[in-house]
């Protein structure tokens, strides 16, 4: 939705705009899942990302490593965000990547 957005505006130049997309992309799942666990739509739906084991925040180097793990889980016919539907923890691939998992809002 960004990059289609910033397309709009830099009609110019099609890479830069998806560029842009892409660094926003990362800031802002970065920041809010590594800070609060939530981004707008998980608060929306009153879920959010915890650590595994302790069930507090992941902190900014786990949600990179999370935001990257949803491209290899989509890569496989998006096989690895189907993952949680059979694994016992229901962790997503970028989920086990993190050592995450998403949690109703008020667990």
């Amino acid at each position: 939705m960004i990059g289609g957005i910033l397309g709009a505006i830099l009609t110019e130049s099609d890479n830069a705009a998806s560029g842009i997309g892409i660094l926003l992309g990362i800031l802002y799942y970065t920041y809010f899942e590594g800070s609060s666990g939530q981004t707008l739509g998980k608060k929306a739906l009153g879920i959010r990302v915890v650590d595994l084991a302790g069930g507090g925040s992941i902190g900014f180097g786990r949600a990179f490593i999370r935001y990257i793990g949803r491209i290899v889980s989509a890569i496989p016919l998006l096989l690895g965000y189907f993952w949680m539907l059979w694994d016992k923890e229901k962790q997503t691939w970028h989920d086990k990547f993190a050592n995450s998992v998403v949690v109703p809002d008020s667990a």
